[in-house]
């Protein structure tokens, strides 16, 4: 089998950890596999050395023009709003010039805020595509011709290969790893280097996650189901912990979230159940009895009514 020369691309700002993260990955996979199948190249839009984030200065080892890559992996960039996010675009637009004219042979990968840079270039026009949920409205209006898909964690197409959150590098490897070498390899290695898990379970649970709930009152609510035991968790107990009415916390959290108040509160609940299903190997019952549900019965109806899936059968499709 032919090696695949993929290309680590360096800009201003971007984040490479997960460049790093990447060819940890891939230099394990040519250990494993005894012979070299991934070669890496670190490339940039010219010789010069690239200030990225965290004060890290990088020398690329080939301009990206000129490197004569299978593929190109695309960091993603420090911006937290909007406005930071045009402001790299614009002063990125020689690369991103670049990166459009590359050969269509050459597949592009990019994950979390960096899938911008391939949109902007063009490279992503009529292909799937995903990227981290908070960018969404910026990128549909931004970017009308892709076919974005926000509710996918990654997103590949022959073209292409893009994924959601800054560990997006993991699931592009993951997939990368197996499609070359077998899922029982990349299954090893994951092992070997104690990976996180590549994806949140279901995307269901996925606007969760405590570092992305911007909302006060949609924290300290989380927090407070959190803590509780699931039949303890009535609407008016929780306005009361929470000093608003219960109408007030009502229409909060619809305004907020779409989602009436006890629907929010039973994903919540869940989502502990889904992390303890995937993260652990706890029997099924002392999961529901542990998080403080009525019944084991109940706990695994609720569960598929939510997930579509069974306890048993979640933690048999998201664990590594």
């Amino acid at each position: 089998m032919p090696v695949l020369k993929i290309g680590l691309l360096l800009y201003p700002g971007c984040m490479p950890a997960g460049l790093f993260a990447f060819a940890d990955l891939l230099t394990a996979a040519n250990r494993r596999a005894g012979e070299l199948r991934f070669e890496l190249c670190w490339v940039a839009l010219d010789r010069e050395a690239v200030d990225c984030a965290q004060g890290m200065r990088l020398n690329p080892q080939s301009p990206l023009a000129e490197a004569q890559c299978d593929a190109v992996l695309v960091p993603g960039l420090w911006a937290d709003s909007e406005s930071m996010l045009s402001q790299a675009l614009a002063a990125n637009r020689a690369l991103i010039r670049v990166l459009g004219r590359l050969p269509r042979s050459v597949q592009l990968w990019s994950y979390c805020t960096g899938v911008s840079l391939l949109a902007q270039s063009g490279r992503l026009d009529g292909q799937g595509a995903t990227a981290t949920w908070w960018l969404a409205r910026e990128l549909l209006g931004r970017f009308p011709r892709v076919d974005w898909q926000f509710e996918q964690t990654l997103l590949r197409t022959p073209a292409s290969a893009t994924a959601s959150g800054v560990s997006g590098y993991l699931p592009i490897a993951r997939a990368l790893i197996e499609e070359q070498l077998g899922a029982a390899v990349y299954r090893e290695i994951a092992q070997l280097l104690v990976l996180p898990r590549p994806e949140a379970g279901t995307s269901v649970f996925r606007s969760l996650g405590l570092m992305e709930q911007s909302d006060p009152l949609l924290r300290r609510l989380q927090l407070l189901v959190e803590k509780w035991p699931a039949r303890q968790l009535g609407v008016r107990r929780l306005a009361d912990a929470l000093s608003i009415s219960a109408r007030t916390l009502a229409r909060r959290v619809q305004a907020l979230t779409g989602l009436a108040v006890a629907e929010q509160v039973r994903l919540i609940k869940l989502n502990q159940a889904g992390e303890r299903l995937i993260l652990t190997a706890e029997p099924i019952g002392h999961i529901s009895e542990a998080l403080g549900y009525a019944d084991e019965s109940s706990f695994r109806r609720s569960f598929k009514q939510v997930t579509g899936l069974t306890p048993a059968a979640y933690r048999q499709q998201f664990r590594l």
